[in-house]
């Protein structure tokens, strides 16, 4: 078996290097571009008028402990909140 010479194993080495550096240009270049984000409704928007809601996130629940609450249960939580804190 031949062995490559030590201009082929440069060359390789030249063109792997490029391919690398070119696919973190790339890499880089897409972390810096702005994200698609889509407007989203959900069932938030009946506490909108809260107190505490505010411009510019509105009502805040990022958890999403209240997807599915009443009044009743808004309420409550919020009686909580103030209570403790």
């Amino acid at each position: 078996p031949t062995h490559p010479s030590a201009s082929q194993l440069l060359s390789f080495f030249i063109a792997t290097m490029k391919s690398v550096i070119f696919a973190a240009a790339i890499a880089s270049a897409a972390a810096f571009a702005p994200a698609q984000v889509g407007k989203t409704t959900t069932s938030l928007n009946a506490f909108e008028s809260e107190l505490g809601a505010q411009a510019p996130l509105g009502f805040w629940d990022p958890l999403g402990f209240l997807d599915r609450a009443d009044q009743e249960t808004f309420d409550r939580l919020r009686y909580v909140e103030l209570k403790h804190g």
